[in-house]
């Protein structure tokens, strides 16, 4: 068994999805993560994701976008979403693939900049070759892979559960020497590293650490 681990970049901004595409270019939300998605009987998708930021903004775009159906959201600053909407022609396609192949999706799919997703695979080389040439028949879709080889469980479980931003700022924080002993750096070190504000770095950075804590543990 092998995984591919692969970023999924919208061409030309143009998104994967026009709900997704007016959500990423939104700077009040933040897409975190998705954390289950599915193709359902109707034609039409259900995925619950993770976001942050504005969330009465998130309820106004999701309400008046005319491909959702229904969505739900719970939490504050960091809330979690479950939504049903209409894909596009190329939303559909990935997914009907999806259902075809021997393959398993690793959660989460992590969003980065611009609407692009991160995205590891578990299957065989004949799926991932398959893959890839579905994949380079859709002309609204980027297609790199990073990482490939064979699939341990344990193998960088923690990196592939952060989100991108986290991962920027834990590069950011081993860096400058914030996790050496002793300590080299502070949150205000690793803020200017990555130009964000010392509150900030420290919030993802408890995050960080309590995802990583629980791996472990589980």
């Amino acid at each position: 068994m092998r995984y591919m681990t692969m970023r999924l970049v919208p061409a030309e901004g143009a998104g994967f999805h026009p709900l997704g595409k007016q959500l990423s270019a939104d700077p009040a939300i933040q897409r975190e993560a998705i954390h289950h998605v599915k193709f359902l009987d109707d034609g039409t998708v259900l995925t619950f994701a993770e976001g942050s930021g504005d969330r009465e903004r998130y309820e106004e775009i999701m309400s008046s976008s005319p491909s959702v159906h229904a969505y739900m959201v719970s939490g504050d600053d960091r809330w979690m979403a479950v939504s049903q909407f209409e894909p596009t022609e190329q939303v559909r396609r990935i997914l009907e693939w999806h259902q075809r192949a021997d393959i398993v999706v690793e959660t989460p799919i992590l969003f980065g900049a611009n609407g692009a997703q991160k995205i590891t695979i578990i299957g065989d080389e004949s799926a991932f070759k398959t893959l890839f040439n579905e994949a380079a028949t859709i002309e609204s879709l980027e297609f790199e892979i990073l990482e490939t080889g064979e699939y341990e469980p344990n193998t960088q479980q923690f990196t592939r559960s952060l989100t991108s931003r986290q991962e920027q700022v834990l590069a950011a924080a081993v860096d400058v020497g914030y996790y050496r002993a002793p300590r080299e750096a502070t949150h205000k070190d690793v803020a200017e590293a990555v130009g964000l504000a010392p509150s900030t770095v420290g919030d993802h950075l408890r995050k960080i650490e309590a995802r990583v804590f629980e791996a472990i543990v589980r």
